[in-house]
């Protein structure tokens, strides 16, 4: 196991650094700390060839300008929130709208578009950092100073763990989610519709034009959104279903998971490999880059619409709006903490 840091890039004067974890059996994570993003992360095919799995930038300014949150950790809250307000304990708060008349993913400068204090612990079968950032009262809008700690942990099981821990001194709104775009064919020599998806899932929530949640919770029986057998991503482009239509023919949808250690897996037939994700998070978005801006350069490749997919696990967007979501309020005497585990390995 072993961990190197390398000068990234430099934000008004400040360094930004990517920190690379590698495990003895050759699984790499590279990551910042601005936005924790994840970079790159490297494993190996069914003929042993190592290659990256998810989009990113080689530069600092193209995830400062460009970036679609490749590999970011978002909030204060994922997701949308309707209106850019919610009211809580008697008082309306007002969002910074950077989505139409919406509120997305934290804000003009949410989680993803500041630098975290980074801290490297080295063990002998496990390597972690932890990512720390105090979002101050008032920040985008949200009530409460937020002490949030952001845990990257590799093993020598081919697993990588994310944690989310956060405290608030005043009831604020607390979703965070990892927004990494994941391509299992290797260095993204293919795109993502022949990628087979299995999620334990009976039920996804119905959005309406502007993409928020409608509160109307719909079942995955005998449509495109039953993923609980598996099946291809380019099942749910080619539908006429109006819910794969309303999102530019594709997913960007919320499914509601059966468990609170439920299990999502993806895998690529072709390269053999496969990403087994378990999480407690109540339900995981599905993104498959159906908005991609064409043209972006991405290690060398350029970007267009399938090329990657994201698996957002978190409390269900606009969750404040809806009485029957689960809850995204954390209050002072509360500890958030929420763990999502992804393992690689080839079938």
């Amino acid at each position: 196991m072993k961990v190197t840091k390398k000068l990234f890039g430099e934000i008004n004067w400040e360094n930004v650094y990517e920190y690379t974890l590698k495990n003895d059996k050759g699984i790499e994570i590279s990551c910042l700390d601005y936005g924790c993003v994840i970079t790159k992360i490297v494993t190996p095919d069914r003929h042993g060839k190592y290659e990256n799995i998810v989009l990113g930038f080689e530069d600092i300014e193209s995830y400062r300008e460009k970036s679609p949150y490749f590999g970011a950790v978002v909030g204060r809250v994922a997701g949308r929130i309707k209106g850019g307000e919610f009211e809580l304990e008697g008082r309306t708060y007002t969002l910074a709208n950077n989505d139409g008349k919406n509120h997305l993913h934290g804000g003009v400068k949410g989680f993803n578009d500041v630098i975290w204090e980074a801290e490297i612990t080295e063990g002998e079968d496990e390597i972690k950092i932890e990512f720390s950032y105090t979002s101050l009262d008032g920040e985008e809008g949200y009530p409460g100073n937020l002490d949030v700690k952001v845990e990257y942990i590799l093993n020598n099981d081919n697993e990588f763990i994310i944690q989310y821990k956060a405290e608030t001194d005043k009831t604020t709104l607390f979703n965070p989610t990892n927004h990494s775009y994941f391509n299992l064919s290797g260095n993204l020599k293919r795109d993502v519709l022949e990628h087979s998806l299995k999620v334990d899932s009976s039920k996804f929530l119905e959005i309406d034009e502007e993409l928020l949640p409608t509160g109307k919770v719909l079942e995955v029986s005998d449509t495109v959104f039953d993923f609980r057998k598996g099946r291809k991503i380019k099942e749910g482009v080619s539908s006429n279903y109006i819910q794969n239509k309303i999102v530019g023919q594709g997913y960007d949808h919320t499914f509601i998971l059966n468990s609170n250690n439920s299990e999502i897996l993806l895998w690529d037939e072709e390269s053999g490999r496969k990403l087994v994700m378990n999480t407690d998070a109540p339900a995981v978005v599905l993104y498959t880059s159906n908005q991609l801006e064409e043209g972006m350069d991405l290690y060398g490749v350029s970007s267009r619409s399938y090329l990657g997919l994201c698996l957002e696990t978190q409390i269900p967007p606009d969750a404040i709006h809806h009485e029957s979501f689960p809850d995204c309020i954390l209050r002072p005497e509360e500890i958030f903490i929420s763990r999502t585990k992804y393992t690689f390995s080839l079938e």
